[in-house]
């Protein structure tokens, strides 16, 4: 009974060390994370503007060229970057339209998908446009340089009005260059080996 009881305990013993070293030939690959602020330069595969497309229209990226981490091409060229429109502001008298695009998944060339967390680059806080349009008129003002001979020396100089022009909207054109940045780090087990 006792004999019976260990052999079945160094069975089990056994049984657990070759499953958890076979568990650990299995795990060939690196972890790692692309950290957040990493630029994308991407093209778009479509044109979409604020004059037909609304919130929640599906658009397409592609990568132009490698990104390398830790010596290893970890978004090759061709990656394809599919997003939506996240927000969208019509134009109105003194302020053009405006939209952000959020990219939420990264398909490599294999076709491997990964989650993630990105908006297409833009100075005013990743915002597409929303500038302030130019003056609706000029007036004509007059500003006095110097004194000379006892009379003051003017000239007519055109200044902005107070009314501005309507707003346009913002189209982003197929093929045009753009970049694509990171908000939250990508977690990445899967990268092509050439």
């Amino acid at each position: 009974m006792i004999m019976r009881l260990f052999i079945t305990l160094l069975l089990y013993a056994l049984s657990f060390t070759v499953v958890t070293a076979a568990e650990l030939n299995l795990r060939d690959y690196d972890e790692f994370d692309v950290p957040a602020g990493t630029h994308i330069p991407v093209i778009s595969l479509q044109e979409f503007s604020t004059a037909y497309c609304e919130e929640g229209d599906a658009v397409n990226f592609e990568a132009v060229t490698d990104i390398y981490l830790y010596n290893k091409n970890v978004i090759p060229q061709g990656t394809r970057l599919v997003g939506y429109i996240d927000k969208k502001n019509e134009p109105i008298i003194g302020t053009n339209a405006a939209m952000r695009v959020f990219v939420n998944k990264m398909y490599l060339p294999d076709g491997y998908e990964i989650p993630i967390k990105a908006y297409i680059y833009s100075a005013n806080n990743n915002i597409i446009g929303g500038e302030l349009t130019p003056p609706a008129k000029y007036i004509r003002m007059p500003h006095y340089q110097r004194w000379a001979m006892f009379r003051a020396m003017g000239t007519l100089q055109c200044v902005p009005g107070a009314e501005r022009k309507m707003g346009e909207h913002v189209t982003i054109a197929s093929g045009a260059d753009l970049i694509v940045v990171l908000v939250a780090p990508i977690h990445m087990t899967h990268t092509i080996i050439n």
